[in-house]
């Protein structure tokens, strides 16, 4: 069967029968390229991997030059505010009395004095405490101020950190805090009283407390930075990016596999209605072969072409006697009706011992046994032999039925057996062709069903001889036939071995005035005697009936 032998209205309809639009095409040509190019994949995933070091490495280079950028800038800031400090409030003030200076803690009120340490540190504090967020402070304060200055505020780290220090005597004490937004550290350090501090002190009027010892701790200094997180955010813009490229290309990608879904979806779809379709048509094309043909046909066992191949195979033809006569009274519908059904029937019957229904020719079928598949010349013509049996049972069968319906004249069926080589394939054109058997073995089977009587069975020397275990037949008058140079010994059916007297296990008789369909392989034992009773007064009554006719 060549594409040329199908009707365009015929072909399965096309997968790609939705165009794609240009942006479509592209994408399934991207998913194409990428699917296919493992290269292409092995370096994407190459760079994504080396992306993540690469940027922690910038990002942490980033980091640390914009944190020794802050130190530099708070650095520069203190030296800064000390240097004003010490050009305004010490070496002005000395340059500005050349008679000398002293050091005092209210320097501001004696012309030409200099402050004094702690007085400079309070100072600074003052001076270095007032910067923004991002800078450092600085505070030095006391618990004893003198009476002269303002007292010093404690908040609860402070006093707690002061009472620690004094208590466990430790170097410093530090403290993290902040909020979401931004962090501070605070690191707090004793003052300790020093012997020039101690005397300072104890002789001062203005000192709160007069008996200070060396090691004392008389207050402490707090140095803290704040910065705000968002000034270290942009830090990370090298991993930013590539977080972000990496979240751009996993969208990217999630979008593809979920564009790619959608089109493998729709083509399953165009692929289900086009398989869909082609198994209606497939099957279709198995009505027109026998099972076995089609199945080779449908796996590849077997091309459409045209060849041939010899085998020795079993050819079994029947055809109905006086199918035209019979049916002469009926419709054509009715005939057709009667006609598939005997058809249909014999078929099923054929499909169910291995035979390959190759032909019907009006009301006579063509089947042969070998092909595509063998159980061996003896097994094959063996099956052909139970076969034409129960087609035979089934026949008489289908007679009680029809009678019922309203056909007289019963069926009944010549059917011709043979066993021998004959060419099998395809026969016809590459646009037509059968698969079919010729050959003078063919035509042997057809001339013994038409020797055969109706209801008989006639076979062949070669078939005898193989099922000669399994029936008893007689020989008939030997026939020639063309082609064939020996005369033909034809070989009647009686029956098959083992049936004794009972030659018939169905007895079937269609006439005015009776109807009898017996199958003797289906009475019980229970039912066989009333069955014997009633055919005893049947026969009865036909023997009392007889001399009146």
């Amino acid at each position: 069967m060549s594409d040329q032998a199908i009707p365009s209205s015929l072909s399965a309809p096309s997968v790609h029968s939705a165009s794609l639009t240009p942006a479509q095409g592209l994408m399934v040509r991207v998913l194409q390229r990428l699917a296919g190019n493992i290269s292409a994949n092995v370096v994407l995933l190459a760079i994504v991997l080396a992306g993540l070091p690469l940027a922690v490495w910038l990002d942490l280079r980033q980091l640390s030059e914009n944190t020794l950028r802050t130190q530099v800038d708070g650095l520069a800031n203190v030296i800064g505010t000390f240097r004003t400090y010490y050009a305004t409030s010490v070496v002005a003030r000395v340059m500005a009395h050349p008679g000398g200076s002293v050091p005092a803690a209210n320097y501001s009120d004696i012309p030409g004095a200099i402050p004094l340490p702690a007085t400079l540190s309070l100072d600074l504090g003052s001076a270095l405490g007032g910067g923004n967020a991002n800078e450092m402070s600085y505070r030095f304060i006391s618990d004893y101020p003198f009476a002269n200055r303002a007292a010093h505020h404690f908040d609860a780290f402070e006093q707690q950190a002061l009472a620690q220090l004094r208590e466990k005597r430790q170097p410093a004490i530090y403290q993290v805090s902040g909020s979401v937004l931004e962090r501070r550290v605070r690191l707090v350090t004793p003052i300790v009283m020093e012997a020039s501090c101690v005397s300072c002190h104890n002789a001062h009027p203005d000192s709160p407390k007069h008996d200070w010892k060396i090691g004392d701790i008389r207050g402490i200094e707090e140095f803290s930075v704040t910065q705000p997180l968002a000034a270290n955010v942009f830090a990370f813009t090298y991993l930013l990016i590539y977080f972000a490229l990496v979240a751009a290309v996993g969208l990217t990608w999630i979008a593809l596999q979920r564009y790619q879904s959608a089109i493998i979806a729709r083509i399953n779809r165009e692929l289900g209605r086009a398989n869909t379709f082609l198994g209606s048509i497939a099957e279709k094309l198995a009505k027109y072969l026998s099972p076995q043909h089609y199945q080779s046909i449908f796996s590849g066992e077997k091309d459409v072409v045209l060849s041939t191949e010899r085998k020795k195979l079993t050819i079994f033809f029947s055809d109905v006697v006086n199918f035209t006569a019979t049916t002469e009274d009926l419709q054509p519908e009715e005939l057709t009706a009667l006609l598939n059904e005997y058809l249909t029937a014999m078929s099923q019957v054929a499909i169910k011992h291995g035979g390959s229904v190759n032909k019907f020719i009006g009301d006579a079928m063509l089947v042969f046994f070998g092909d595509p598949t063998t159980q061996g010349a003896q097994e094959d013509a063996r099956a052909c032999l139970r076969m034409a049996f129960e087609m035979q049972q089934r026949l008489a069968e289908l007679n009680v039925k029809w009678r019922k319906q309203g056909i007289e004249e019963p069926f009944r069926s010549r059917i011709g057996i043979n066993t021998g080589y004959c060419n099998i394939g395809n026969f016809g054109s590459e646009q037509r062709m059968d698969y079919t058997i010729i050959g003078a073995e063919t035509n042997l089977a057809a001339r013994l069903q038409s020797i055969a009587q109706p209801g008989g069975i006639v076979m062949s020397y070669e078939t005898f001889a193989l099922v000669s275990d399994m029936v008893r037949a007689h020989a008939l008058e030997p026939i020639t036939l063309k082609g064939i140079a020996r005369p033909v010994v034809p070989y009647a059916v009686e029956g098959t071995e083992g049936e004794g007297d009972a030659k018939q296990p169905v007895i079937t008789e269609h006439t005015p005035g009776l109807d009898l369909f017996l199958d003797v392989r289906a009475v019980d034992a229970a039912s066989a005697a009333r069955i014997a009773r009633t055919l005893e007064s049947a026969l009865t009554a036909l023997r009392k009936a007889a001399p009146q006719s």
